[in-house]
């Protein structure tokens, strides 16, 4: 994973290096600080030479300048490399999860699809590697320093540092998991305050609001404990790390302090000591910061590099060629299709619909209907058999061009947040005012836009929540129509509709659907009885096929389901004219 991660550098490593440059040069500029402060004290303070403060003093203020510069460059340059890496990163995980099947959403939890993981690993990049690499460094500059200045004094120094380290460790492995379990309350208390919302009519309905409140009540109360175990955590690490602190400085003073009156070090070098003492704790005390970014870090990691390295099922082959000059003819060749491996969901479907005719589809919840229409715009590709179109299997189509020939309105409308127009719009995104209108006046949608304040410039709530059932679904009917494919699949498109609302949009298809192959999904019978063909399905399989008197007679299963709808009415059609008897 670590390699993975640093492979994300290679294209930067020019920006890299002068930022590792720059670490270099801080941590050199931090280093001299303490020998100018020895220079003071034995030389200026002790030896007379008070010639020699000006020069000091100039000297550190110009180390401050430079160091300054150097510092905003290193800062500055990993932290533009970070976010580089992840604009990078986030566009190559969004594009990835617009080419994952449908199958991937149907196994995955939503909160695993969240792109925050690439916001910890912004951090690891802009943060927690420079504070790694300084951190190095400044220890192996301060070991060279004190080494070179007192050997005993170096070596009790060291002495010290196995104490502060196994601290440190121990807090990063306490104080990571902590906090992980912070990120997963806070995610569960927000997914909660979110359901609560989108669901609030059914929370009024049933009275719940008091119910709602407790359970928001008791994650939030799990949120406050987990904070107070953290916070627990830090405020006994800190005086902690200042009580061993104090230690070391206490044996340096202690033993320094020997060796001053011995002769055998200076004032100005034990204070020095005592300078680079602390230079070296502050990055020993960041490490358990930085191993504990850096495991969640690669957790984070692990989770974006699993979506990216999830195979794209659904893709254009190698030779894949153009949809072009469309007629509509759908062929399905023995199909069988498995979400599954144990759980068939079609099984030997065969058929041909011709160009231009109307196929329904009827059967039962879960017998397979809208399976088998989303095998036409290939969103799965069959365990067996073929989906032709024209006389070619539809995978040696572009995904592009296929996708551009058929319509599709789903029971499920979804409504993004914006215009009515740009909502219909959506599906070609050429089309001209004139032409929305028209696609809006089709469906039967024009009358209720234009008597909104803002008309087509009316913004749509979040999922279309200020719009009722029907008049989304006209709208999603409007925005299918605008592409004017040569293939239609209406999937229970009258499903959040009244019976006039139903009627007029019958209406309008029944002019649109000419010369259009159209797959229509119904539970409504009175919707599929011009049919040119009407399949019924049942445990994935094609039971019985024919038109509607001949389904009646034909079929115990199609019977069934009219007469659940109708009773024992019988139903006619003379001369385009719909008749009822008893």
């Amino acid at each position: 994973m670590l390699k993975r991660l640093l492979r994300r550098l290679a294209p930067h490593w020019l920006q890299v290096v002068a930022a590792g440059v720059s670490t270099l040069l801080v941590m050199a500029l931090n280093l001299a600080i303490p020998q100018l402060i020895r220079v003071v004290i034995d030389s200026v303070l002790l030896g007379g030479q008070v010639s020699l403060l000006p020069w000091i003093a100039g000297g550190v203020i110009a180390i401050t300048v430079i160091k300054g510069f150097f510092s905003y460059w290193d800062r500055f340059l990993m932290e533009r490399v970070s976010q580089k890496i992840t604009y990078n990163l986030r566009n190559e995980l969004y594009d990835h999860l617009q080419h994952l099947p449908f199958a991937y959403y149907e196994n995955a939890q939503t909160g695993q699809l969240m792109t925050s993981d690439v916001d910890m690993l912004k951090r690891f990049f802009g943060f927690g590697f420079i504070h790694l690499f300084q951190g190095l460094v400044t220890f192996v500059g301060v070991v060279i320093v004190i080494f070179s200045m007192h050997r005993g004094l170096s070596l009790l120094t060291l002495a010290t540092l196995p104490f502060i380290v196994v601290t440190i460790l121990y807090f990063g492995r306490r104080v990571g998991p902590a906090f992980q379990k912070i990120q997963e309350s806070l995610a569960d208390l927000t997914s909660a305050l979110q359901e609560n919302l989108s669901g609030i009519r059914v929370v009024k309905a049933f009275n719940r609001e008091d119910g709602e409140a407790e359970k928001f009540d008791h994650k939030n109360k799990k949120l406050l404990a987990r904070n107070l175990t953290a916070v627990r955590l830090w405020a006994f690490f800190f005086p902690l790390m200042s009580f061993l602190t104090g230690l070391a400085a206490a044996a340096i003073l202690w033993y320094g302090g020997r060796e001053v009156i011995a002769g055998n070090l200076q004032l100005g070098e034990l204070i020095a000591f005592n300078s680079y003492l602390l230079l070296m704790i502050m990055p020993m005390r960041m490490l358990g910061w930085v191993v504990n970014l850096a495991q969640r870090s690669f957790k984070s990691a692990e989770r974006v590099f699993a979506i990216l390295d999830t195979k794209i099922q659904i893709a254009d082959a190698a030779d894949a060629i153009e949809l072009e000059s469309v007629t509509g003819r759908v062929t399905f060749d023995n199909v069988s299709f498995a979400y599954r491996e144990d759980t068939p969901a079609l099984v030997d479907i065969s058929f041909s619909a011709e160009a231009g005719q109307t196929i329904a589809i009827v059967g039962t919840t879960g017998s397979g209907k809208t399976t088998l229409v989303n095998l036409v715009p290939r969103f799965y590709d069959p365990s067996k058999g073929a989906v032709l179109i024209d006389g070619e299997d539809i995978r040696h189509y572009t995904l592009q061009s296929l996708r551009r020939a058929v319509g599709l309105v789903t029971q499920d409308t979804f409504l993004y947040s914006a215009t009515i127009a740009d909502n219909i719009g959506y599906g070609d995104d050429t089309a001209d005012r004139t032409a929305i209108e028209a696609a809006a006046q089709a469906a039967q949608i024009d009358e209720f836009i234009v008597s909104l304040p803002n008309g087509y410039d009316t913004l749509v709530g979040e999922r279309g929540v200020n719009l009722s059932g029907g008049q989304k679904q006209r709208i999603s009917i409007a925005r299918a129509l605008l592409k004017n494919p040569k293939i239609l699949i209406l999937d229970d498109y009258t499903s959040s509709v009244d019976t006039h609302t139903e009627y007029l949009i019958r209406q309008a298809l029944d002019v649109l659907m000419k010369g259009r192959t159209s797959f229509v999904i119904a539970q409504r019978i009175a919707t599929v009885l011009a049919a040119d063909l009407i399949l019924v399905l049942d445990g994935g399989r094609i039971v019985a096929r024919g038109q509607h008197r001949e389904l009646l007679q034909t079929s115990s299963l199609y019977r069934e389901i009219y007469e659940i709808q109708y009773g024992s009415r019988s139903h006619s059609n003379k001369g385009g004219e719909t008749e009822w008897t008893t």
